[in-house]
C-alpha cells in the first residue's frame, strides 16, 4: 500500500473540520494527523507534525488564513498549503497565491474536486480552476503600474508630497495627484502608507 497523504486541516468551523477529516479519512491516500481551529494553534501543529499538505480555511478570527499562510512560508518555504474558501473574492485568490499558496479550492467543490486538489498539490502543482486562472490575468492586467506609476511609488516611499513630486518629475501637481490616485487604486490602498507597504508584498519596492 502507497504511503498516505498527511494533511494538517486548519479551519475555526469544528462541524466543517470534522467533516473533512472524516471524508479524507475514509479514503485510503489519506490521513489527517491534526486539525486547529485557529491560525496559531495551526502553526504549532505544522511544526510538530511537518504535513505534507495543509488545508487552510482563508476567513479566521483574529490571524487570517492568508496571515496564517505568510507566517508558515516564511518559517517552511516549501509548505504545500491550499486554501480552501467559501470565498472567491478575487483579492483574496489573488493574495493568497501571491503568499505562495500552491492552490484554491472552493468548499462547495465536489469530494472527487478536492482529493485530486489535494494529490496535485502534494505533487508540487499549481490548483486552481480556469475561471479562477482567467480572474487573477484580469486583475493582474487592471493592477499593473506603468513606469511612471513606479516612479512616484519611490517617491512616495521617501515621504514626498504631491508638490514635491510634481517638481522632482516635471510635471504638474495635478498630475502628480492624479498618479498617486491610480497607484492606491491599482494597489487597493487606503493612503499612502498602505500603498507603499502593498509594493513591498508585491515585490514592487525593496528593502
Amino acid at each position: 500500500m502507497p504511503t498516505p497523504i498527511r494533511l494538517l486541516l486548519i479551519d475555526d468551523h469544528a462541524v466543517m473540520r470534522a467533516g473533512l477529516a472524516n471524508m479524507l479519512n475514509a479514503n485510503t491516500d489519506f490521513k489527517v494527523v491534526a486539525g486547529a481551529d485557529d491560525a496559531a494553534t495551526g502553526l504549532a501543529l505544522y511544526r510538530q507534525h511537518k504535513p505534507d499538505v495543509t488545508l487552510l480555511d482563508v476567513s479566521m478570527p483574529g490571524m487570517s488564513g492568508i496571515e496564517c499562510l505568510r507566517a508558515l512560508r516564511a518559517e517552511y518555504p516549501t509548505a504545500y498549503v491550499l486554501m480552501l474558501s467559501s470565498s472567491d473574492a478575487e483579492e483574496d485568490i489573488v493574495q493568497a497565491l501571491a503568499a505562495g499558496a500552491c492552490g484554491y479550492v472552493s468548499k462547495s467543490a465536489r469530494p472527487a474536486e478536492l482529493t485530486a486538489a489535494i494529490h496535485d498539490a502534494q505533487a508540487g502543482k499549481r490548483v486552481v480552476s480556469a475561471a479562477i486562472e482567467s480572474r487573477i490575468a484580469e486583475h493582474a492586467s487592471s493592477s499593473t503600474l506603468t513606469s511612471r506609476e513606479i516612479e512616484v511609488l519611490h517617491l512616495l516611499r521617501k515621504g514626498m508630497n504631491n508638490p514635491d513630486i510634481g517638481h522632482l518629475l516635471g510635471i504638474t501637481r495635478r498630475t502628480a495627484k492624479a498618479h498617486v490616485a491610480a497607484i492606491l487604486q491599482k494597489l487597493d490602498a487606503a493612503d499612502r502608507t498602505e500603498a507603499v507597504a502593498r509594493a513591498f508584498e508585491r515585490g514592487l519596492l525593496k528593502v
